[in-house]
């Protein structure tokens, strides 16, 4: 994390927008999306995601921050109808460039999260999003609204996601080191910068917008977000897995999901979590 006078979060949006517009490409050829395997039949969905979600044929679903795609079209091969939304123009474009090459049916919808129901007039059965999308979120009570407002009467939210607790531990020590705490799991409320060299997805990536800003939030904030907007929680679920390796100790296994190695103790390292709107 780099220290940095305080911007808006009109400002911190606008920096990561051209981090994502120029991320895309860089993870469209990554290994760590592995598209070849997707245009091969490969599901994205985690097991957790799969299990969770269950049958969604036949359902209209909204993915929120879909990036380029890969998860929304793994839905639609499991029969949902999908819509995804997101703020970056590149992303939005090869999103739909997949959708033709698979012959998966897809609308893509470039806009930022909190224009929305805006460019969208319909409510959905199934509004979804997952894996390193909170952070991005400059308001969490407007982000909980806009979830609500999406959803039908009796339609249901789900998001599977890093658990805010791994923000506590030092993402720079070796692996065989014990965790060490390094960070305010409250934050200070501002946006919180973060300048290294790459992407998540390739750290060796030459890219020329590097920098990204962070806004952190509490699993009690997430919950309390949703719960009023009116959303009813039908279950949160804590996972000692999480599907990249967020931590230097971090090993990974069979399923393609990264855990705590044998003989050192599990956290939780994701959250799921699933809500409803009363009908």
């Amino acid at each position: 994390m780099t220290d940095k006078p305080e911007v808006s979060a009109v400002e911190a949006m606008a920096v990561n927008r051209r981090f994502w517009e120029e991320a895309v490409a860089v993870h469209v050829r990554s290994d760590f999306y592995d598209v070849d395997g997707f245009r091969a039949g490969r599901c994205t969905l985690t097991d957790i995601e799969r299990r969770e979600l269950g049958d969604v044929s036949g359902l209209s679903l909204l993915h929120l921050q879909c990036h380029f795609g890969l998860d929304t079209l793994s839905l639609a091969r499991r029969g949902a109808v999908v819509t995804g939304v997101d703020f970056s123009s590149a992303a939005v474009e090869q999103a739909r460039r997949l959708s033709d090459e698979t012959g998966l049916k897809g609308r893509f919808v470039q806009a930022n999260i909190y224009d929305l129901p805006g460019p969208l007039a319909e409510t959905f059965d199934l509004v979804y999003t997952a894996w390193g999308v909170l952070g991005w979120l400059a308001d969490i009570e407007r982000w909980g609204e806009i979830v609500a407002a999406m959803l039908r009467p009796g339609g249901r939210f789900y998001i599977a996601e890093l658990h805010p607790s791994v923000h506590w531990f030092d993402d720079t020590s070796t692996p065989d080191a014990p965790l060490q705490v390094a960070y305010d799991y409250l934050g200070t409320g501002q946006p919180e910068l973060y300048d290294e060299p790459g992407s998540y997805a390739d750290p060796s990536a030459d890219m020329d917008n590097t920098a990204e800003y962070f806004f952190r939030y509490s699993l009690s904030g997430v919950v309390t977000a949703l719960a009023s907007a009116g959303l009813k929680i039908d279950f949160l679920h804590e996972h000692d897995t999480i599907c990249w390796p967020a931590l230097p100790a971090l090993e990974r296994g069979d399923d393609r999901m990264w855990r705590m190695p044998d003989g050192r103790p599990r956290i939780p390292l994701s959250f799921s979590l699933s809500a409803g709107k009363p009908a």
